[in-house]
């Protein structure tokens, strides 16, 4: 009896971890899709993100990894903004300098959370480059970003060909780190790119001379205004 009895805990706990393991099926991984597109002009822009997969018997949660280089940046302050307005969840990895210019910069890396939604707008803006004498824009790519699964009905993931496990903040509220499904053969993940407007450099001689002369003007104007009506 006691016998049985074991044979039938055996059977369920198997069973219950099979069904953890299976939280996300191959099967199931071939309806994930994602796709990036970068819309506006000039220096400020939008990432449009969008994450697609069939429907499931439990909470789906995904992030997106997003690395950026420095010929842009994302401002913390804006994003804070958006999250009280439109519940955009955007977690930086550092401190981002928003005057520097992309040659006194660094990379760094934007966590996008898309917990109970599958789409995202992120705002990104153009850092100002060193002026050139042989182009008048300047190309910055973008890598695609990672993708991230998560459920907090598995608890098991089993690592293979489509999928490795990550490390990262559980939600943006809780930066507890939790493990992740990555998605590592997702079709159509290519990145993105965008132009900014750089100074021509051929230039630099005539716009410091015009500068020079309107300030010498302005200040000999003001200085013959205030010697005939000032009084001293």
């Amino acid at each position: 009896m006691l016998r049985l009895y074991l044979l039938t805990v055996l059977c369920f706990i198997r069973h219950g971890n099979s069904k953890e393991a299976d939280c996300f099926p191959s099967e199931w991984l071939k309806s994930v899709s994602m796709s990036v597109e970068i819309s506006q002009a000039g220096f400020h822009r939008d990432l449009q993100y969008r994450v697609q997969w069939s429907e499931t018997d439990h909470d789906v949660q995904a992030l997106l990894v997003q690395k950026l280089p420095s010929g842009v940046y994302m401002d913390e302050y804006q994003l804070e903004t958006l999250r009280r307005d439109t519940g955009l969840e955007v977690l930086l990895d550092s401190k981002v300098d928003l005057e520097a210019p992309e040659y006194l910069s660094s990379g760094f890396t934007a966590l996008v959370f898309l917990s109970g939604k599958q789409e995202a707008v992120v705002p990104v803006h153009g850092r100002y480059h060193r002026p050139s004498d042989s182009s008048k824009r300047v190309k910055v790519d973008l890598e695609s970003p990672r993708l991230l699964l998560r459920s907090d009905q598995c608890r098991t993931l089993s690592p293979d060909l489509r999928r490795a496990v990550a490390d990262a903040p559980c939600t943006f509220s809780n930066h507890s780190i939790c493990s992740w499904m990555e998605i590592l053969d997702l079709e159509d993940n290519a990145g993105v790119s965008l132009e900014i407007p750089v100074g021509d450099s051929s230039m630099i001689i005539t716009v410091c001379v015009g500068t020079v002369l309107t300030a010498v003007l302005s200040c000999v104007y003001l200085l013959r205004n205030i010697w005939k009506h000032g009084s001293f």
